[in-house]
């Protein structure tokens, strides 16, 4: 062995070294020299480290003998003999903690103080080990010689020890992610370690050292990389006396809380090679001073969400910079002058330029071909618009493509010269025109495709030719909204390395070819649905992964309801034509199905008991079916279900207890059926409940108080159609949350709960978390019919719907506090008094609906404040008075809406009201217009008299004058006359005779 030499053969090297070094003999002679190539006290200390670690894995078990210097781990020094490393790193684990660590193979235990007798170690790394919270020893600080020191991932508790100020000669300090528990820090041991040129102290608290972590930077001037990320600063200090770091290279200041604009000191560190801020709340804009910076390399500004203004052309004079990341910001503008700069570049190193998710508009400039380098561009989430650049085809080494979610409404054929191209998002954009296979011509490398867009509106269309083969092999596909049909498409043909295909709302029809199916495709997810398919559903389809997706929801398919292999965990075929019972032994085919909606179909038959066996299940819609029997008593085994819809069936019975156990429930529907009873108070333990629809059933007795008590999430309440009876519970107004409340149609009784008012949900704006929730799909009575709204705008619904009670009372002025109302019904009741005075505080109310009640009075005036109403029913009251004619009502001019209320008049309505009618006036009255409206009736009178007697001399003149004036017309007229007189004569003698 290499280090099993005798001390005699030893000692002229000590002897000569002691001419040089005294001490170095000293040391080796007072220890009892070296023994088998180490130290015996070095050894012995070694052993008692060891002692104090646990090690489950046996990674120490080399650590016996003589030789410690062969020990795993352990390096001596070629002069002396001496320990002068140790590392322990665990080497199931990376550096990043993106592996899993097992307990199995970390050490553990605690640090023995017998490292002190190491006396030489410069090397010390004991990094992703789990010391289990142990606090970390302060005797670490006497390790004078350490040059290394590596505790990051080693989950030590407490806080990092002060002596540490100690290790002057410390050039590289880790303890990064090295504490189990987060406990506050301060940096007043840091100023001692004059020699350190790296430190990272990342996700260690360092909220204590807010106010002096950069002047205890500042004192360390041969700092070259420094990595605090995450450690809760929160204060950048934007000046400083001097810069003392000018030799940093490196710098991470990420994820810290940092609020301000960027400091003017960080542009004088020139040597900056890699800047990463990003994940703060950084503001302002972009300064020019970047140019400053000509050595960067790399710089991540991402995830400051008030960074603003347009991109500098600094930047674009960077032209060493290969990553630039300035993603989720609210940068505005175009990025012509920037790229155009990059552009300008003799060799533009830009590899990576990530531009995602802020508010950049403008076209993409014709220069951001020459940047030849760019292998990763990310400019998804913007408004830009117009065609890809044709120069983008030069980007000869471009792998990974993003633009989804902007404006772009052309795609270049020089798109398929991108041989190169691995990954491409076009979707969420206005892609009009014609794809064809010039395209896709060279895409040789392609394997990501993601042409998805939401919206069914298709301005795309493919043209392929029938016999064109890809040169790609694609292993994942999403084409959504855009024309591929009306056959499946042929270019397909080649691609049996898919994993992936999603060809939704593509006017596909007829059935899906066999020679797809045989291209033995191991799937993890098939999506065809929005299309004209018929014939067999693809069941034969091979799926792979543990977490496949079968989507054929919105087509022609006919027959039995198919079934796939047990890896598949979400099926969708919603609104298709299949007919049957659901198999009964779906929980066994499928059981570890999370999502399942068979919904709009023609099955029948009862609920499978085996469902009950689908324990992984989130979401049960099985709606719009002619199912039958009562609900099933197997829910305590879904403890995940969180959406369950069975309404539009013909179920009976009461529901079962047992739903009760859905402790994760927020969507229960079971509206349209024939279930009765009362409610179960079970149902107050699924307290996460954001929608319940029990509506159109038999459910009868008092709505239970429990509802507004244990569930105070929810958002809509809807038990129309039902035989409830009593009062509504004042607890009720308790439910903050509520938007849609629907108790119509029911026989309650009592008054409106003066509470009312109480309904947040229903007075207050809206967050930006309420414009994001998801609440499903709910049939809602609005401008006097019934309107679905989807999960789009059901957030933004707001309605009172108390209409067909037998309610009482008068209706509360508290009722106006409710301003958010788009609908109020309370219509077939027996209200009585005055309709609110300020009714117009509901200046969004569309729909108001107060008919068939006993209200009186006259109409608020304030009512015409509801400029927003177009529907309003008012008749079968005792409302008297005069009908408003300003804003809204000057359209709302259907009598209908007033009838059956004597008391009211005017417009537009036939009564008049007192003071319609015309009055005479005074001589005076009016002055020169009344005398100018006498003249003229006085005028219209005598034009009258003249007609009527122009008129009796024309008729007279023209019989009588005739008559008179010709002779032979008399003869005649008084021979007509007398041969008239004699058949009457003749006629009525025969009556007599005939009686």
């Amino acid at each position: 062995m290499a280090h099993k030499i005798s001390c005699t053969k030893l000692l002229p090297l000590l002897v000569l070294s002691g001419l040089l070094f005294p001490g170095t003999v000293k040391s080796a002679l007072s220890s009892g020299a070296i023994a088998s190539g180490c130290f015996e006290s070095e050894r012995e200390a070694l052993a008692k480290l060891k002692g104090g670690f646990t090690d489950p894995s046996g990674r120490l078990a080399s650590w016996v003998g003589k030789d410690c210097c062969q020990w795993r781990g352990i390096a001596c020094s070629n002069l002396t003999g001496r320990v002068i490393e140790i590392n322990l790193h665990n080497p199931y684990v990376d550096d990043n903690l993106s592996s899993d660590l097992k307990p199995g193979q970390a050490l553990g235990g605690e640090i023995s103080p017998s490292l002190l007798d190491v006396k030489e170690l410069k090397y010390l790394d004991l990094s992703m080990n789990n010391f289990g919270g142990t606090k970390l020893p302060g005797f670490i600080g006497s390790l004078k010689q350490l040059r290394y020191l590596n505790l990051s991932g080693a989950s030590f508790g407490g806080t990092i020890p002060p002596s540490l100020r100690n290790l002057s000669q410390l050039q590289h300090l880790d303890l990064s992610n090295s504490f189990a528990e987060s406990s506050r820090n301060d940096l007043l041991w840091l100023p001692g370690l004059s020699s350190l040129r790296y430190l990272n102290l990342g996700a260690i608290d360092l909220s204590k050292a807010a106010d002096h972590w950069l002047q205890a930077i500042n004192s360390l001037p041969s700092l070259t990389e420094l990595r605090l990320p995450n450690c809760f600063l929160s204060k950048l200090p934007l000046s400083l006396p001097f810069i003392n770091v000018t030799s940093l290279e490196i710098l991470d200041l990420s994820n810290d809380d940092f609020n301000s604009t960027l400091p003017w000191w960080l542009f004088n560190l020139t040597r900056l090679v890699h800047l990463d801020l990003n994940s703060n709340s950084l503001g302002g804009e972009l300064p020019d001073e970047f140019a400053n910076l000509a050595s960067l390399q790399e710089l991540d500004m991402s995830q400051n969400s008030y960074l603003k203004g347009r991109l500098p052309k600094s930047l674009g004079s960077l032209c060493d910079l290969s990553v630039l990341k300035l993603s989720v910001n609210n940068i505005t503008g175009d990025i012509t002058d920037f790229i155009n700069g990059l552009a300008r570049c003799n060799d533009s190193k830009l590899e990576n330029l990530d531009l995602g998710n802020n508010q950049l508009s403008g076209n993409l400039p014709d220069s951001l071909g020459n940047l030849k380098k760019l292998r990763y561009l990310q400019f998804s989430s913007n408004s830009f618009q117009g065609s890809i650049p044709r120069t983008i085809g030069n980007s000869s080494s471009l792998k990974e493509f993003y633009i989804a979610d902007n404006g772009m409404s052309g795609i270049p054929e020089s798109f398929g010269q991108l041989s190169t191209l691995v990954a491409v998002d076009l979707s969420e954009n206005l892609w009009e025109g014609v794809v064809t296979e010039r395209h896709l011509a060279n895409l040789s490398s392609l394997t990501d495709l993601n042409l998805n867009k939401l919206s069914p509106n298709i301005s795309l269309a493919f043209n392929i030719a029938p016999g064109w083969i890809p040169p790609f092999k694609l292993r994942y596909l999403n084409i959504r909204s855009c024309q591929l049909g009306p056959e499946f498409p042929t270019w397909l043909r080649n691609q049996n390395d898919l994993k992936t295909v999603v060809l939704k709302n593509a006017r596909i029809s007829g059935t899906i070819p066999e020679w797809f199916l045989q291209l033995n495709l191991q799937l993890d997810e098939l999506g065809v649905a929005y299309n004209q398919l018929t014939g067999k559903p693809p069941t034969s389809l091979t799926f792979v992964d543990d977490q496949s997706n079968v989507a054929l929801s919105s087509n022609s398919y006919e027959g039995p309801l198919p079934m796939w292999s047990s890896n598949v965990t979400t099926l969708y075929l919603r609104d298709n034509h299949f007919s049957g019972p659901i198999p009964p032994d779906i929980g066994e085919l499928m059981p570890h199905l999370t999502d399942l909606d068979i919904s709009r179909n023609a099955l029948n038959g009862t609920i499978p008991l085996s469902i009950g066996k689908m324990t992984n299940l989130t979401t049960l819609v099985i709606s719009n079916n002619h199912l039958s029997g009562e609900i099933p008593r197997f829910w305590s085994n879904l403890p995940f279900l969180y959406i369950l819809d069975m309404s539009n069936n013909s179920l009976s019975g009461p529901i079962p207890r047992e739903v009760g156990f859905l402790s994760s429930l927020e969507f229960l529907i079971l509206s349209n059926n024939n279930l009765s009873g009362k409610l179960p108070s079970s149902l107050r333990n699924c307290s996460s409940l954001d929608s319940l629809d029990l509506g159109e059933n038999k459910f009868s007795g008092n709505i239970p108080a429990w509802i507004a008590e244990s569930i105070p999430s929810l958002l809509i309440l809807r038990l129309r159609s039902n035989l409830f009876t009593g009062k509504i519970p004042p607890q009720i107004c308790r439910l903050s949350n509520l938007h849609i409340l629907d108790l119509s149609h029911n026989s309650l009784s009592g008054s409106i709960p003066p509470c009312i008012g109480n309904l947040t949900g229903l007075k207050v704006e809206l967050t930006d978390a309420d414009t994001e929730r998801y609440e499903g799909r709910l049939t809602v009575v609005a401008k006097g019919r019934f309107v679905v709204y989807d999960e789009k705008i059901l957030y933004l619904v707001n309605s009172l719907d108390l209409s067909d009670n037998r309610l009482s009372g008068e209706i509360p002025e508290a009722i106006t506090n409710l301003v958010r109302l788009w609908t109020l019904n309370l219509s077939t009741n027996h209200f009585t008094g005055r309709i609110p005075i300020d009714i117009g505080k509901l200046e969004g109310l569309e729909t108001l609906d107060l008919s068939s009640n006993n209200l009186s009075g006259p109409l608020p005036p304030s009512i015409t404040a509801l400029t927003k109403l177009n529907h309003l029913k008012l008749s079968y009251n005792n409302l008297w008075g005069r009908i408003p004619t300003a804003n809204q009502f000057q359209t709302l001019n259907d009598p209908s809406i007033y009838e059956g209320n004597v008391g009211l008049c005017g417009i537009p309505l036939p009564e008049l009201c007192p003071g319609d009618e015309k009055q005479p006036q005074s001589p005076d009255y009016g002055g020169g217009n009344t005398k100018s409206e006498d003249r003229g009736d006085d005028l219209e009178r005598l034009w009258l008299f003249l007609s009527i007697g122009l008129g009796f001399s024309v008729g007279f003149w023209g019989v009588c004058g005739t008559l008179i004036l010709k002779k032979s017309w008399r003869d005649a007229y008084y021979g007509y006359v007398d041969r008239m007189k004699n058949k009457l004569i003749v006629a009525a003698l025969i009556a007599c005779r005939t009686d």
